[in-house]
């Protein structure tokens, strides 16, 4: 890796990755979603130019980005295109505004591990142009941005969760999403004697972002069969549980399945707010593991390492819930682990996980902390 030359930033953004406790897979079925901003960051550094051209480097990355505003067209090195297309879209709202400048970025958020590494890059880069040029996009026109950038230059299609908990994370609360409404409550993040461990299997099978879109398209085409029989139900997340059993000899397996495990995780996510704010922990950390069960049989995004981790904390009474996070194949398992605990347990599954597969886990112990903020001006 190549080490990129330092100025005297003019900005400096803090942009973090994020988690989601419960609600995976429905916020493109317009349901609710229950994410944090965590303390784990991409730090930028912005200068202006005298110039039109934009250099982007970072520590991470051999190659640099050099583009011109005016000459925008997408890479072939896919971590330039999440750039390229925020710079795209703002250019779209703000022409003739942009001039060039000079970015550096380094980071501690895990790549490919669940956690909208993504996402903290799009929307930490977005906020600080708005911030270097006085744009005044307000956070909801940046957290558009970003969404699309994603669609239409990084070719995933995601929902909105992860911008939107990287761009209004709160400290020390869970933010109950309604991806309906685009609207959010605080929920305090109360964990009691308990606290969130991150273990990164360090696998991907490359079928996250394929798999991810066609698992969008069936739900897609699950709600348009309902449809034809309920017009009145705009998201799949709403359809009662038995209306859809009502569909089962005519949307495939695979649709079913999905219209199924939507429905179910919208409830396991209602119900989590609930456990959090009466602080039973256990009750909590039961819908984890339900919610897994979901993902691996109906879903279908887990893979071999990611079931091991979860069935391995399943018979610790010092853990209460466990689960996959994130697109699947690969990535992060969440887990809530009593305080007392945390060391032997990183000791014990990274031991397990290890003599299975003959891969290193990598643990994160993360807290809940704000969205993307100025740490600089």
């Amino acid at each position: 890796m190549k080490k990129f030359k330092e100025f005297t930033a003019d900005l400096e953004i803090a942009s973090p990755g994020r988690i989601n406790l419960i609600g995976e897979h429905i916020d493109y079925n317009g349901g609710h979603v229950l994410p944090a901003a965590i303390d784990k960051t991409i730090h930028f550094k912005f200068k202006k130019r005298n110039d039109n051209k934009i250099h982007v480097q970072s520590n991470g990355f051999d190659e640099s980005l050099i583009i011109e505003i005016k000459n925008l067209k997408k890479s072939s090195i896919l971590w330039h295109n999440y750039l390229i297309g925020v710079l795209f879209y703002i250019n779209e709202l703000c022409s003739e505004k942009i001039t060039g400048f000079d970015c550096n970025f380094i980071s501690n958020v895990p790549i490919g591990s669940g956690v909208s590494s993504s996402a903290a890059l799009e929307c930490g880069f977005a906020k600080g142009i708005n911030e270097l040029f006085n744009l005044k996009l307000s956070n909801d026109q940046i957290i558009s941005i970003c969404q699309r950038a994603e669609h239409n230059f990084a070719g995933t299609k995601c929902g909105i969760m992860d911008q939107y908990a990287v761009i209004n994370g709160t400290y020390n609360h869970f933010l109950l999403l309604n991806c309906q409404t685009i609207s959010h409550e605080l929920v305090p993040g109360n964990l009691l004697n308990h606290t969130i461990i991150l273990l990164n299997t360090n696998i991907s099978h490359n079928l996250s972002s394929s798999e991810y879109n066609i698992r969008t398209q069936e739900c897609q085409s699950a709600l348009k069969t309902i449809q034809t029989k309920y017009p009145d139900y705009k998201f799949l997340c709403d359809i009662p549980i038995d209306i859809i059993t009502g569909f089962k000899e005519i949307l495939s397996t695979e649709q079913y399945n999905r219209a199924i495990f939507t429905s179910q995780e919208n409830q396991r996510t209602l119900n989590a707010v609930n456990y959090l704010k009466a602080g039973t922990i256990n009750q909590l950390g039961k819908l984890l593991y339900e919610s897994h069960n979901g993902l691996k049989n109906l879903y279908e995004v887990s893979c071999n390492e990611l079931d091991f981790l979860v069935e391995f904390t399943s018979n610790i009474s010092e853990v209460s819930g466990a689960r996959m996070m994130g697109g699947g194949f690969g990535g992060c398992t969440i887990n809530l682990v009593r305080n007392d605990y945390i060391e032997k347990f990183i000791e014990l599954i990274s031991d397990a996980y290890f003599n299975k597969f003959n891969i290193d886990l990598t643990p994160h112990i993360v807290k809940i902390n704000d969205g993307v903020k100025i740490i600089k001006t």
